[in-house]
């Protein structure tokens, strides 16, 4: 069975996995907000997704821990390639206003991949700032894209969908964060190196309820997406009680990372339903 474990693994090394989830945020908030589903525009959220991830995870490959990922960097270079020029195929199918809003968010993306600031330096080693920057990329492309894309105006609704957003990345993080804590430089002043496991978890627990609590801010809130977030935040709260540093392998890259498609699933289930 190694080929069904090498393909799995392929599956979420070439980032396929976290695409399907940013796809799936868009598509929430293509559902809350009651539009058109625009299938050009998830594409281009997909690809644009693998685009950005490989070349962020790629482009300082010998400093990653993992070094079996080598093994199989060049099918994924090819890969990436076709998903870039996927995304340069669809950029021309796209509105403007989309390409505009994608073009900011671009720009952080290279900030936070590039050493831009110093020969050493860009985002991603800011003391503290790493967390941030991915959580305004994931939020600004599966809320402003969608919004951008039919033309609305950006409003109270919008703004608070946004920070909800903010904070189920920030959330999802951590896992992530506490998986990494003994190979994290400390330097990078990560949220569990600051507060520890322990106090890490207690703030997911409460990023989780202001996560929760916005949706009966928003006008655009119905019971089946109340429902569906709560459903949701019980599952990412297990996932954060469950997180240490010694986490099974596909613990965050495959569970984690799958919660924003539950949420989507959720939510679709109980407006069949």
């Amino acid at each position: 069975m190694n080929w069904a474990r090498n393909i799995f693994d392929f599956y979420l090394n070439s980032s396929i996995h976290v695409a399907l989830g940013v796809v799936a945020l868009t598509a929430l908030t293509v559902l809350h907000f009651d539009l058109e589903p625009d299938y050009l525009l998830l594409s281009f959220v997909f690809f644009g997704t693998i685009t950005g991830y490989n070349f962020v995870k790629y482009a300082g490959i010998a400093k990653l821990h993992h070094r079996s990922l080598a093994k199989n960097l060049k099918v994924i270079q090819i890969f990436s390639l076709g998903c870039f020029l996927a995304l340069c195929y669809l950029a021309f199918q796209i509105s403007i206003k989309v390409l505009m809003v994608g073009g900011v968010l671009g720009f952080f993306t290279l900030l936070y991949a590039l050493p831009v600031f110093s020969s050493q330096k860009n985002l991603r080693s800011v003391a503290g700032l790493k967390v941030f920057v991915i959580a305004i990329i994931w939020a600004g492309v599966t809320v402003f894209f969608p919004i951008a894309d039919a033309d609305l105006s950006f409003e109270t609704d919008s703004v608070l969908e946004y920070l909800q957003r903010f904070l189920f990345v920030l959330i999802l993080i951590l896992p992530f964060e506490i998986r990494d804590l003994k190979y994290d430089k400390e330097d990078l002043r990560t949220i569990p190196q600051m507060l520890g496991v322990r106090r890490s978890k207690q703030l997911g627990y409460l990023l989780i309820s202001m996560w929760v609590v916005l949706e009966f801010c928003k006008g655009i809130s119905t019971s089946d997406s109340v429902a569906a977030i709560i459903c949701a935040a019980g599952i990412t709260g297990f996932v954060v009680f469950k997180s240490d540093e010694d986490q099974p392998p596909y613990f965050s890259s495959f569970w984690v990372e799958g919660i924003p498609m539950l949420w989507f699933l959720l939510l679709l289930l109980f407006e069949l339903s």
